[in-house]
């Protein structure tokens, strides 16, 4: 069965590049051996760089289920998950991942994070592009606003 779901995320990727609608990724959210949602990469086609294909499924998942957590679903995804993909992954609590190709993979074909990978390690005003904290006297109040409320969704 997961080498089903996994070939459909290939299909996806393969199917993305024949349409030229975007990247070669395919994404796939399985919950009770149920495809939930799918997407291939959308990138290019949304003018949007946050539109890979994990994240893409991971949004129509949650769309169809009605929630932001993914507890109990799995994702099988063409390709390794680059650093922001492995974010939303964990943020919406899959429960297990399974890629076909890996990072190494998708690096020879021309998509290489590895440079993300390194600038997480490295202090943020040292980073390509600078990230510099600056401190105001009220930057703290969304947090102490949050910390009050009762009738919050934790997340």
């Amino acid at each position: 069965m997961q080498a089903q779901f996994l070939q459909l995320a290939i299909d996806l990727a393969a199917k993305n590049v024949e349409t030229a609608r975007g990247g070669p990724y395919g994404a796939v959210v399985v919950k009770n051996g149920e495809v939930v949602a799918s997407s291939g990469n959308c990138v290019t086609c949304n003018l949007d760089p946050t539109a890979h294909a994990e994240v893409m499924a991971i949004r129509l998942a949650c769309e169809k289920l009605g929630s932001f957590q993914l507890t109990g679903c799995t994702l099988y995804t063409s390709c390794e998950p680059c650093p922001m993909c492995l974010g939303a992954i964990y943020w919406a609590r899959l429960e297990r991942v399974f890629f076909a190709c890996n990072r190494h993979d998708a690096a020879a074909a021309g998509f290489d994070d590895s440079f993300i990978y390194d600038e997480i390690l490295i202090t943020p005003a040292e980073r390509k592009i600078p990230m510099q904290h600056l401190v105001l006297a009220d930057a703290q109040k969304p947090f102490q606003l949050w910390a009050t409320q009762t009738a919050k969704t934790l997340y």
